[in-house]
């Protein structure tokens, strides 16, 4: 089956490697190998929901189906389709009232995030989110470091205009380390990252 984007390129998800040309990750911790963020952060978002903390979900990818083929009567086959629209962000929800809409990252450099993860229709989908007083974030893992960050919104976006304005296409891990909040994985929740966005509401 073939997706593909508005544009009509045909979407290629990423291939993973074979595990004979894996190279051995020494500086990932044991208790984490093998999870990616989002696996974690779906992790977090289900015990947050199953012990009634809030309601916060990845949101679906909205697909436009162009080719069916029913090689039985009981079972249908999707041979083409395409992404009806642009993504905006990965998950939403709202906790305590609040509306919360964050993007989540992972990159392998261990000294910066670039800014090409993000795309343009994202700022402005979260600038609008902010305007309406909702909670914008970005969630970020180095992963080759095992590190995640809790990033605001604001934050990312000065980047992002910094760099549409000629500056550096990405932001140094000492930025994290001194305006976001690193997350401490655990066991249950996997992140706690309302923790912190109780933070930011208390410094809005």
């Amino acid at each position: 089956m073939a997706f593909r984007y508005p544009n009509g390129k045909v979407y290629q998800p990423k291939q993973n490697e074979s595990p004979a040309k894996k190279k051995p990750k020494t500086d990932i911790s044991f208790s984490n190998r093998g999870k990616s963020l989002e696996d974690d952060l779906n992790e977090t978002n289900d015990f947050y929901v199953a012990n009634g903390l809030a309601n916060i979900y990845k949101k679906p990818v909205p697909i436009q189906i162009v080719k069916v083929e029913y090689p039985k009567r009981s079972a249908a086959v999707i041979r083409e389709a395409y992404f009806r629209t642009p993504s905006t962000t990965d998950y939403n929800g709202v906790w305590n009232g609040y509306y919360i809409d964050f993007e989540a990252k992972e990159t392998e450099s261990k000294t910066s995030f670039p800014l090409k993860n993000i795309h343009l229709h994202q700022i402005k989908h979260m600038q609008a989110v902010v305007v309406q007083k909702g909670i914008a974030f970005f969630i970020v893992r180095f992963s080759k470091l095992d590190r995640t960050f809790i990033a605001p919104f604001r934050m990312i976006e000065k980047a992002w205009l910094d760099m549409e304005a000629g500056g550096r296409k990405s932001i140094p891990l000492a930025v994290f380390e001194e305006f976001a909040e690193e997350l401490t994985l655990g066991y249950a929740p996997r992140i706690d990252y309302l923790q912190v966005v109780k933070k930011f509401i208390a410094n809005k």
